[in-house]
């Protein structure tokens, strides 16, 4: 099996899997191409549906190898990407143990989720892209892999206010930046994307949009805030992103 799936393939083979991988695999499927077509992220379920979407089975989320392997997935995908079709993403599904399962902190998971990105950049061999900054404060910032910026995006198990950023096991999406060269706020397609989702979004989580989200590189945009959502209006004051710290450690329980 390798490292990177296409949904073709799961389809097939889907109940030669081990049974955690089918379970998060079926559930991925039922939130994004709901019968009634509630899904709030349109582009998320095109690209499930044409198959533009890849994906990744990484294992417990707490330990440095899992971030490694991430790691080499995303190197991978970033070769491969722009030949999968215009609405590409990385979906990857980690092997959530019982203990995680039943922990409803959702600052434990913002931890988790920034501590599996630290780790992850320590594998990273490429330099930092020269028209990124480097500063997550700059409004033009964007994490970055092998030379590749994504939105990094993570739904978790203790999410519950926020439908939209719940998922019965540890799951993290990385869309490529180019992505959204023809979805932004230059755009009429952009535009009117942007309302349908929001629209779309309020309906499915029955709360206000989180006042985080917003257009890569306004002025007044922090695209690390957008990548974990608190349940509430909440975000932190500070990005925990370490890179240019050049330091790391394991998430530990």
């Amino acid at each position: 099996m390798g490292v990177l799936l296409e949904k073709i393939w799961i389809d097939k083979q889907l109940e030669t899997l081990p049974l955690w991988q089918q379970i998060a695999y079926n559930s991925f499927t039922s939130m994004v191409a709901d019968d009634h077509n509630k899904y709030p992220c349109i582009p998320g379920r095109q690209g499930f549906l044409t198959n533009n979407l890849r994906f990744s089975f990484i294992g417990d989320p707490r330990e440095l190898n899992s971030a490694k392997e991430l790691a080499e997935a995303l190197r991978v995908y970033g070769k491969c990407s722009r030949d999968t079709g215009k609405y590409a993403s990385l979906v990857v599904f980690f092997e959530t143990s019982k203990v995680l399962l039943e922990n409803d902190d959702i600052e434990y998971f913002r931890e988790l989720f920034w501590t599996i990105l630290n780790n992850v950049t320590t594998f990273d061999e490429s330099e930092w892209p020269e028209h990124i900054p480097s500063d997550p404060s700059d409004h033009k910032w964007e994490f970055c892999f092998d030379g590749e910026p994504y939105f990094t995006f993570c739904a978790t198990p203790a999410h519950v206010i926020r439908k939209s950023r719940y998922f019965p096991s540890l799951f993290i999406a990385f869309q490529p930046r180019w992505v959204f060269e023809e979805i932004n706020d230059s755009t009429a397609f952009g535009r009117n994307m942007k309302k349908l989702i929001r629209k779309r979004l309020v309906d499915y989580d029955r709360v206000p949009v989180h006042p985080n989200l917003n257009w890569y590189g306004n002025k007044d945009n922090h695209e690390w805030k957008q990548y974990f959502l608190s349940d509430d209006d909440s975000s932190p004051s500070k990005c925990p992103f370490m890179r240019m710290k050049i330091n790391y450690q394991a998430f530990l329980i």
